[in-house]
């Protein structure tokens, strides 16, 4: 595997190829790391579909767009509270 930069909570991604019902260029945000086989990350999108992303997937689904502070401190939880959160407009999306 080559070398990669680790994304992190509060990472803005871009999407690479179409994912979730979302268009390459779509910007996600990372909410959760985790330790499986990797460092994974699960990222939420604008239409509020989430996934988690294996190394090997964020070289070949995601890129670094930029890191928002705001989100640097989210707590995931579980996956309702995600919901709510997303329903509540805690997330950014914008570009750049």
């Amino acid at each position: 595997m080559t070398s990669m930069r680790y994304l992190r909570v509060g990472d803005v991604v871009e999407l690479l190829v179409h994912c979730l019902g979302n268009e390459p260029g779509t910007n996600g945000v990372v909410v959760e790391e985790y330790e499986l086989g990797g460092h994974g990350v699960m990222v939420i999108f604008p239409n509020g579909e989430y996934d988690g992303f294996s190394e090997d997937e964020q070289l070949n689904f995601l890129q670094f767009v930029r890191h928002d502070e705001r989100m640097e401190s989210y707590v995931f939880t579980n996956v309702m509270q995600l919901s709510r959160d997303f329903q509540d407009k805690l997330f950014t999306f914008t570009k750049g």
